[in-house]
């Protein structure tokens, strides 16, 4: 096992070397200049030449790419251009609104996608099969932007249920700021009237988020229970004579969760990447609308702090969904 994590994270500093090696590239290589961005167009040409100097924008790509890499290791991801903070001061103050929307979505998902997975096994009628095969392809084929569109004009335009968007509302008092997360210092509040309208400004995004995580739980749910239902092991199971619903929780479930481990791992990762579209949609305050701000005005730092969090991030859960399937199932170290 000893030897398994420690290849596993060789392969992983390699995976990250590489990605911030291709994100600094690529940011570089864009169009623009982000000196003449942060100045303004009417900045005269010598500020803007002394000011490239001063970001060191005037050196070689490998250069650059080996200064941005010494401070990376020691936490300093840059400053930004537009905020004039580090960056890393600016991930810290939107990321928690981000990690909110994430960790409720993928609930939302786990609970609604490995619930219809679970049902359409265990009462295998028409109804819930139907659903759980027509789910996956429905929620796959649905735009996110079209459908956080058309929540926006239903519930908010017509019915005028939910908030527009936004993280709060400017007519109620503002939650005190104890964690950084929106419901979590709501409930620490112990006013029902600003939890309820925390969770009503959460309700939209969350959905978005969710109806892919929805779609996928339930189409490797019910296909990772079909495959183990077939063992021998359970035929044994049965012959014992336990019922149906004892022997796919008590059995059946624990043999076939790496499969949903690793979509629920997977799924969190690009969640927090994929925010962009829906932060921007619903004007949530978080990293994917920061991100879009930095790439409007050309703020390379931000940028690459943004897209190397996601990256690292994403190649962290993978590390951690290789070492709980090791765990659920020893055969996947061989």
């Amino acid at each position: 096992m000893a030897l398994y994590i420690l290849r596993r994270l060789v392969g992983l500093a390699v995976v990250l070397v590489g990605m911030s090696f291709v994100v600094f590239l690529v940011t570089r290589t864009l169009p623009g200049d982000p000196a003449r961005a942060a100045l303004g167009d009417d900045a005269p040409a010598e500020r803007v030449a002394d000011y490239r100097r001063e970001l060191g924008l005037d050196r070689p790509i490998l250069v650059q790419y080996g200064w941005y890499v010494a401070d990376m290791v020691h936490g300093n991801f840059g400053e930004s251009i537009i905020s004039r903070r580090p960056v890393v001061a600016d991930l810290k103050q939107f990321l928690p609104a981000t990690i909110e929307l994430a960790v409720l979505s993928v609930i939302v998902g786990i609970v609604g996608g490995m619930g219809l997975g679970l049902g359409s096994v265990l009462a295998p009628g028409r109804l819930a099969v139907g659903l759980a095969r027509a789910l996956p392809i429905l929620s796959l084929s649905v735009p996110t932007f079209w459908l956080g569109l058309v929540l926006q004009l239903v519930l908010y335009g017509k019915l005028g249920w939910l908030p527009f968007g936004g993280q709060w509302d400017v007519a109620f008092p503002t939650a005190p700021g104890v964690t950084g997360f929106l419901l979590v210092d709501t409930v620490l509040t112990g006013e029902p009237v600003m939890v309820t309208r925390a969770l009503a400004h959460l309700a939209m995004p969350t959905f978005v988020l969710a109806q892919v995580s929805l779609g996928a739980f339930a189409r490797v749910t019910r296909s990772a229970l079909l495959d183990v239902l077939g063992e021998q092991f359970v035929r044994t199971a049965r012959a014992k004579g336990l019922g149906p619903r004892a022997v796919l929780l008590r059995h059946v479930l624990p043999v076939a969760a790496a499969p949903i481990v690793t979509v629920i791992g997977l799924r969190l990762g690009s969640v927090l990447g994929g925010a962009v579209l829906t932060e921007t949609i619903f004007a949530w305050p978080g990293i994917g609308r920061y991100a879009v701000f930095s790439i409007e005005n050309l703020d390379f730092p931000a940028i690459m702090g943004f897209v190397l969090f996601v990256s690292f991030t994403y190649a962290f859960l993978n590390f951690l969904v290789d070492l709980c399937c090791v765990w659920l199932d020893p055969r996947v170290r061989v």
